[in-house]
């Protein structure tokens, strides 16, 4: 700790972190400004001339699949390569899918444009570690939330510019992918001139140790260059034993499984709804209507993020009311999905939409700062990796089973039925440890009455 904080506090200039924080944040929100979103399934329908079945069962899935192949080979190479190749990779990968979406046809088209889209996704990793590795640790708090926060913004920003162009000069869909293929551009121009880190975390941590216990001169170029091949040749062996190892500390606890378990069925449902809400609400939209998904995101992006800063200034005992807090929120979910799906009004759904992605968000941030909580820092992103892998795989399982099943075939309607079940699931399962908890800390306040 000492050392950290004496390396804080040497005087160095603004721009060494503000430049690279600056442009990262420039790349979050370009990549993530993207006015087709809110309207895809709208433009592949009507522009591409895919049926919403071929949309739904044949162009959707190709996501889910490909992100869970690709998820752990670009969690393993990431710190490897140094973060910005796959930075560069993942802004590519935008204006690839997005071009293949804006000039392509047929269904083998869009089922590429979504797999190399899934790359990008899988490449997020890329994106919240690169700062970490070019700004010193006292930034990290304030680093993070300007990165977070750009994508948030751009999200939104990106939803409700599509929204206006639709709604009030009656722009066509193309034109919102033509401008969502700018943006993404931008992006990855911005991405070719992030500075490279000096050496990855990996890497920079033996680096320090080796230094400090050989007194090896590795500041000499030419034996610091040997030093990174040596380290790369063994970086895979060394990655999967320290992953073992860690895997076995970190999920001996009980109480950590459990919110790791709520975590990724959490993140599971949560895609599943915003990857195939579009699909739901084509059935429900009547003749000549204006969609108004765009203004759907912007609005619940812009609540949950709200309800997501309030939670982190809530007073509350969290260790003995956040299953509590937790369990009830996730009925809440629950029933507006059972809402959702019993609806036949295209407005009633928007809002459930909004309600179910405003709650979803604090939720999670709960949930996570719990998990924060039981963990070393060095486990953060062993933890948190597996818990988006475990969701993917979750995922994935449930798409196949609901989506792609010859045998079930179920409709739109039905699997959003499906997710419901999987939050109420969750409820009966925090049932027992809300009892217990409850029970305990009333017996507590009961025997402070008589002391």
């Amino acid at each position: 700790m000492a050392k950290q904080v004496t390396w804080c506090s040497q005087s160095v200039s603004p721009c060494g972190w503000v430049g690279p924080t600056v442009l990262l944040c420039i790349y979050g929100f370009c990549s993530m400004m993207r006015p087709i979103e809110p309207f895809f399934t709208e433009f592949l329908t009507t522009y591409k001339n895919l049926t919403t079945e071929q949309v739904n069962r044949q162009v959707y899935p190709v996501w889910t699949y490909s992100t869970l192949v690709l998820l752990i080979p670009v969690l393993l190479v990431t710190d490897l390569l140094r973060y910005k190749p796959v930075i560069v990779l993942q802004g590519l990968s935008y204006v690839t899918a997005f071009l293949l979406v804006t000039v392509g046809s047929g269904v083998r088209s869009a089922q590429l444009a979504f797999f190399i889209y899934s790359i990008a996704m899988a490449a997020d990793v890329a994106y919240f570690s690169y700062i970490y590795g070019i700004v010193q640790p006292c930034r990290y708090q304030r680093v993070t939330s300007y990165v977070r926060g750009s994508i948030l913004v751009g999200f939104a920003a990106g939803a409700l510019l599509a929204q206006l162009l639709v709604s009030l000069t009656d722009v066509s869909l193309y034109c919102l992918a033509v401008v969502t293929l700018i943006s993404v551009s931008v992006a990855l121009m911005t991405s070719f001139i992030l500075p490279m880190p000096e050496a990855s975390l990996f890497i920079k941590e033996t680096h320090s140790a080796r230094q400090g216990t050989t007194g090896e001169d590795t500041n000499n170029p030419e034996n610091h260059n040997s030093f990174i091949w040596k380290k790369s040749a063994s970086y895979i062996g060394r990655m999967f034993k320290r992953l073992l190892s860690d895997c076995k500390e970190c999920f001996s606890s009980v109480a950590l499984i459990f919110f790791c378990i709520w975590g990724a069925t959490a993140r599971c449902g949560y895609y599943q709804v915003a990857s195939y809400v579009q699909v739901f609400w084509v059935n429900l939209q009547p003749q000549n209507f204006t969609a108004y998904n765009g203004a759907v995101d912007s609005i619940s992006t812009l609540t949950g993020a709200a309800a997501t800063v309030a939670v982190g200034h809530v007073s509350l005992e969290w260790s003995v009311w956040g299953e509590l807090v937790l369990g009830g929120f996730t009925l809440v979910i629950a029933g507006v999905l059972f809402l959702m799906d019993l609806t036949a009004n295209i407005w009633a759904s928007y809002l459930c939409v909004i309600i179910f992605k405003t709650v979803y968000m604090p939720l999670a941030t709960i949930c996570s700062f719990q998990i924060a909580k039981m963990l070393t820092r060095e486990r953060y992103a062993l933890v948190f990796g597996t818990n988006s892998f475990v969701g993917t795989v979750l995922q994935s399982v449930l798409t196949v089973v609901v989506i792609n099943t010859k045998t079930l075939q179920l409709t739109i309607t039905s699997q959003v039925l499906q997710v419901e079940g999987l939050f109420r699931t969750q409820v009966s399962k925090l049932q027992p440890i809300i009892c217990k908890k409850t029970n305990k800390q009333t017996n507590k306040q009961t025997n402070n009455l008589f002391v």
